[in-house]
């Protein structure tokens, strides 16, 4: 069985049975493709969770139900269940607001929201797969402002409907036509994908998906779908889909393996280069002059080369000579545009 797909199943079942009431086991199958007994092992692990789940007979039908409001705290937030556990599995997309000034209110709200769950409750929803998940801008300050251009109402609101679309997609395994425009071609072209996750990342929303047809995995600026539409067809989910999206480059790349990279930088900006977050690997060895030497594993991708270039004279690779010889390449076309 694909990893993590025992429990998008489960949480579908969640969602059926508020949305449509009352379901047999029979239709909750259908719906979702596997076996009565499977169902019925799912029904039993739910409710062993601490969802109030229960079945009752109509017109000699035995259905399954979910209460709507079973809790009073529940009751006093107005939240429904449903809503609740989103916004409890979903708070990894404020982890890119967790270096700002919200951090604390943020984390206090989830909490808040986390004690009206059962222990059970809160295990099962720790275990959802991040079809959503959020990605920290590199550099992101321990204690500041994140500021940006609002997008207009009407571009929330297309952003809204195709991350919606492919929300949807993306937790019932649905494959997806989509007509997107390519950066690296400057051009409209037709795509058939099977999503994977949605990512929020440097400002942007992205889906990652396998393309059949090219037979990889890539990444799509949601902004840059002209058009999507759900197919009917049903893909299974690949066993190696990586726990986190973009986990070895500083930008939105899947990238190459990662390598180790040290990085000079000079005294001037040592200090700011140490206060910030560039990568969860990243280690600094102070100098003696005031400079810093700062060690990653990452990807020789776009964005690193961008982002060492971005400090002119202040940086220096000193490893990996490959990625050395690279920058010099970039710096001396640089240079001849000037002359």
């Amino acid at each position: 069985m694909p990893r993590n797909a025992e429990v998008i199943r489960q949480w579908s079942i969640l969602r059926d049975l508020e949305s449509s009431r009352r379901l047999t086991i029979d239709e909750l199958a259908a719906r979702t493709g596997v076996s009565t007994r499977t169902i019925r092992r799912d029904l039993e692990a739910l409710q062993a969770s601490g969802f109030p789940l229960y079945d009752d007979t109509h017109d000699g039908k035995r259905y399954w139900m979910l209460e709507q409001r079973p809790f009073r705290r529940l009751d006093e937030t107005g939240f429904t269940l449903a809503e609740l556990s989103a916004l409890y599995f979903s708070r990894t997309l404020v982890e890119a607001l967790a270096a700002t000034p919200f951090h604390h209110d943020l984390r206090s709200a989830f909490d808040k929201l986390s004690s009206a769950l059962t222990p059970g409750m809160r295990q099962f929803l720790d275990r959802l797969p991040l079809v959503l998940q959020a990605k920290a801008e590199p550099g992101t300050v321990a204690a500041g402002d994140a500021a940006g251009a609002a997008p207009t109402p009407r571009e929330l609101a297309a952003r809204s409907a195709r991350a919606a679309q492919l929300v949807e997609a993306t937790l019932h395994h649905r494959r997806i036509s989509m007509r997107y425009h390519s950066m690296s071609s400057d051009r409209e072209k037709a795509y058939l994908i099977e999503p994977y996750r949605l990512v929020f990342a440097q400002g942007g929303l992205y889906v990652v998906a396998y393309v059949p047809e090219y037979g990889q995995q890539r990444t799509f600026a949601v902004d840059r779908i002209l058009g999507l539409s759900l197919t009917e067809e049903r893909f299974e989910p690949a066993d190696d889909v990586p726990a986190e999206a973009f986990a070895h480059s500083l930008g939105v790349h899947q990238g190459t393996p990662p390598q180790t990279v040290t990085i000079w930088f000079a005294p001037r900006i040592a200090r700011y280069v140490k206060e910030r977050v560039w990568h969860a690997s990243q280690q600094a060895e102070d100098q003696p002059d005031g400079s810093v030497h700062l060690t990653l594993q990452v990807s020789n991708d776009w964005a690193l080369r961008s982002w060492i270039l971005g400090y002119g004279p202040l940086a220096r690779v000193i490893s990996p000579p490959e990625l050395a010889a690279q920058i010099l390449d970039q710096l001396e076309r640089a240079q001849a545009l000037y002359e």
